[in-house]
């Protein structure tokens, strides 16, 4: 009786390290956003799919500490350039019509 409930552990045991091994890898490889995984990993790792997905995810290289920061700058840039286009066309518009005007 007793073999038989450590056996039942030790499955239950080895079962939890399989459903949870891309977590274990995550956190292994040091991955930044190891919560989100883990959490990722517990609520959809029942199906095979949500499995597999974690797997991949923890094995993907950490994205740079400056993403968010660096996404920003882009957007700031994009948003400036945008400005500055608008800008000039509406410049241009007023120098055609200023022009037209004057002849």
């Amino acid at each position: 009786m007793l073999d038989r409930i450590a056996l039942q552990v030790v499955e239950v045991v080895f079962a939890l390290a399989i459903y949870f091994l891309p977590s274990i890898i995550a956190d292994h490889r040091k991955r930044h956003d190891i919560l989100t995984l883990a959490l990722f990993n517990a609520c959809m790792g029942w199906s095979v799919v949500g499995w597999l997905l974690a797997l991949y995810w923890a094995h993907l290289p950490n994205p740079p500490e400056s993403l968010a920061r660096d996404v920003a700058a882009q957007r700031r840039l994009t948003r400036m350039t945008a400005f500055s286009s608008a800008l000039m066309a509406r410049i241009d518009r007023r120098a055609a019509k200023h022009d037209g005007a004057h002849r």
